[in-house]
């Protein structure tokens, strides 16, 4: 029986937007030995490479390493050799799946968020919305913004009850309820931006690429508006899926995961 281990990125391998940990490359080494491993994240195959680019230089993960970029909407397959790049191997378009009038509302909607998004009191930095393709995030701050000016939202942010982005969250539901720009999910992304998508288009959609594989799942936003919670609520009534507060807790329940697959070898 094959068996992969599918981690979300941010907040789980890698501090947001940071590299990956080193402290985890000897027990992802000691996965690789017994199940492949996937990382599946909304953000792209370019800010993935980034961050987890480490392990691409360990020729025992690089051969086992799935990546899976935009929820798994992208499957990059592991190379045959230490020379070769991650290949590309599976898409799908947004534009095609929802037609260009509706996408190019949503665009607009965007838009208009952004604007009145843009009255709060912090500090902005551009490249607010990114399609990627198969999904949208929307970054009201700016995708750009420096370590410090991020943690300054997220303190303003919080400072709220519901939260800001509780709050346009909200809206934009509704708004696109009222436009009928349906067939949407929309969650909260990281801890400053929003992800939108096809319905169905969620990480669970990265589980269609591996069949013939046991699925085990590793994240750390599994709760309501959480990005990783359709992925984490299907996996757990198998007892396959575990929530982490960090690097450091995934790196102990990367151990846990490999004595579970030791012993269906």
């Amino acid at each position: 029986m094959k068996h992969i281990v599918l981690f979300d990125m941010d907040g789980t391998l890698t501090p947001p937007r940071e590299s990956l940990e080193e402290s985890l490359i000897p027990v992802l080494e000691q996965l690789a030995e017994v199940a492949e491993i996937g990382i599946v994240t909304g953000s792209t195959y370019d800010y993935l490479k980034q961050q987890v680019g480490v392990l691409l230089n360990h020729s025992k993960i690089r051969k086992k390493l799935h990546l899976l970029p935009c929820n798994g909407t992208k499957h990059y397959y592991p190379p045959s050799n230490n020379y070769e790049e991650h290949k590309l191997i599976s898409e799908v378009s947004m534009i095609e799946k929802l037609g260009r009038r509706k996408f190019t509302q949503l665009m607009l909607l965007l838009i208009e968020q952004q604007a009145n998004f843009s009255n709060e009191r912090f500090p902005l930095t551009g490249h607010f919305i990114d399609y990627r393709g198969s999904t949208i995030n929307w970054c009201p701050i700016g995708r750009n913004a420096q370590a410090e000016d991020r943690q300054f939202f997220v303190d303003y942010d919080n400072s709220f009850k519901p939260t800001l982005r509780e709050t346009y969250l909200g809206r934009l539901r509704h708004y696109t309820s009222l436009k009928n720009i349906d067939g949407l999910t929309i969650k909260l992304g990281g801890d400053t931006s929003f992800d939108i998508f096809p319905e169905g288009w969620d990480k669970t959609f990265c589980l269609q690429h591996f069949p013939d594989h046991t699925h085990w799942f590793v994240g750390d936003r599994c709760g309501k508006n959480g990005n990783d919670k359709e992925i984490y609520d299907l996996l757990k009534k198998k007892d396959k899926a575990f929530e982490t507060s960090g690097p450091d807790e995934t790196r102990i329940l990367i151990g846990l995961i490999i004595n579970e697959v030791k012993k269906f070898l």
